[in-house]
């Protein structure tokens, strides 16, 4: 689910998916006290490996820098337990991003994970997301979450025994921002089409910071050498 932030006392934050992350509203344990959960080792040991390994990961990290948002692994990542339906999120009261350590089992998962909520992150930086007021703009990053991220891959969709033939990308990054939506706001699924439908074709098409689709590493390698070579012409010039 995408970014959730903190509101005022009178305000119901299940509106905003709190909920799913139970964790949010606690005081934060020692190093100590969390060091004694497997959980919680297995989920940093498996945070550093993405970060330091997965292209996908790396060219988001490098473009958050070029945009001014530098992440710091231990202010911007915090593992913690949720909701049994949810991986991870953004929190933009914070500008952090929660991996769900009870739910990301493989390194696989931690991936895609990490990548869809830096995609968040990345919107976050670039642009005056409204993520609570404005549906369409939430949608908005959901496709581009959906889309970019690798949760749409032929492997994965055959993992979920999906299966189609043309236009099926498409159509599992459109189910997928619905679901995001639904998840984490309380609107009907009919207000959640809507807004994903009517945003879909821009910003399906907005491909930054990859420049291009990356349906697996290999893709997602070949942008990263793309984004780091962008104004190497330039400067030669």
């Amino acid at each position: 689910p995408p970014a959730a932030e903190r509101r005022g006392a009178g305000e119901d934050e299940d509106d905003f998916g709190y909920r799913l992350f139970p964790d949010r509203n606690k005081k934060p344990q020692s190093f100590l006290v969390r060091s004694l959960f497997t959980f919680h080792n297995k989920c940093q040991l498996m945070l550093r490996l993405t970060l330091e390994t997965n292209p996908y990961a790396r060219l988001l990290l490098e473009a958050l820098k070029q945009s001014g948002c530098t992440v710091f692994n231990d202010r911007h990542f915090s593992c913690e337990n949720c909701d049994g339906c949810v991986s991870g999120g953004f929190d933009a009261a914070t500008s952090q991003i929660v991996l769900c350590q009870n739910n990301i089992r493989q390194q696989s998962h931690m991936n895609r994970v990490v990548t869809h909520e830096l995609i968040h992150a990345f919107d976050h930086c670039r642009a005056h997301v409204d993520w609570f007021k404005n549906v369409k703009h939430l949608a908005c990053s959901e496709i581009r979450a959906a889309n970019l991220s690798g949760d749409c891959t032929l492997m994965n969709e055959i993992a979920r025994f999906k299966f189609g033939l043309k236009g099926h990308h498409q159509t599992c990054v459109r189910d997928r921002a619905i679901r995001s939506i639904l998840a984490v706001r309380k609107v009907s699924k009919e207000t959640a089409e809507k807004a994903v439908d009517e945003v879909f074709d821009a910003c399906f098409n907005d491909l930054e910071p990859f420049g291009r689709i990356p349906h697996s590493k290999a893709d997602a390698k070949r942008a990263y050498r793309d984004f780091q070579n962008r104004d190497r012409y330039t400067a030669n010039l």
